[in-house]
């Protein structure tokens, strides 16, 4: 009702949403910049150079490429790998015993990805990282839309007023009648 694109995610997660948002609005030459407005480590991936940035509210910090190699020591496409290796307790899973963030850093620094490692690296925990790096990876496939035109605001729609009475906001119905539209 407010006139806010909303993507129903049944099989997918949200950050998997934002990853193909940004993925798709990033392919959009009309699209100057792609601002991910979340502090979380593994939307850290979608970072592309200056283009794609992760902006962090609470931190008041804004991520390109750059700040992602400076925050976490590696490149942004790595950061499936990072979190494998040192875990995401937002995500539930916890990494690997004994490797910290230096050591995740220094590790894919000098070997790449994970499956590139030596056999030695990781041992037997080669298979768990695997594991938590398929969970650390989001999706970008998502068809949420086409082009970034589709999500432009025009505006609430006309159910818009029975939902800010039955939310008993009058002031809500007003601020929507003021926002600019696109």
């Amino acid at each position: 009702a407010m006139g806010v694109t909303v993507w129903p995610m049944v099989e997918l997660e949200a950050d998997d949403a934002l990853a193909s948002a940004a993925h798709i609005a990033s392919g959009d030459e009309a699209v100057e910049k792609v601002c991910i407005w979340t502090p979380d480590k593994d939307l850290a991936q979608c970072v592309r150079g200056d283009r794609v940035v992760q902006v962090d509210r609470r931190g008041q910090q804004i991520r390109d490429a750059a700040g992602v190699r400076a925050k976490f020591g590696v490149e942004p496409a790595l950061i499936p790998d990072y979190l494998a290796l040192v875990g995401d307790a937002a995500d539930g899973y916890p990494g690997i015993p004994g490797i910290g963030a230096r050591t995740a850093a220094r590790l894919l620094n000098e070997h790449g990805i994970i499956e590139d490692f030596p056999p030695a690296v990781l041992g037997d925990k080669r298979d768990l990282a695997l594991l938590f790096k398929d969970l650390a990876t989001l999706r970008t496939d998502a068809p949420l839309f086409r082009d970034a035109a589709e999500l432009r605001w025009r505006g609430p729609t006309k159910a818009f007023a029975g939902w800010a009475e039955r939310l008993g906001d009058a002031r809500l119905l007003e601020r929507g009648r003021k926002a600019p539209v696109a």
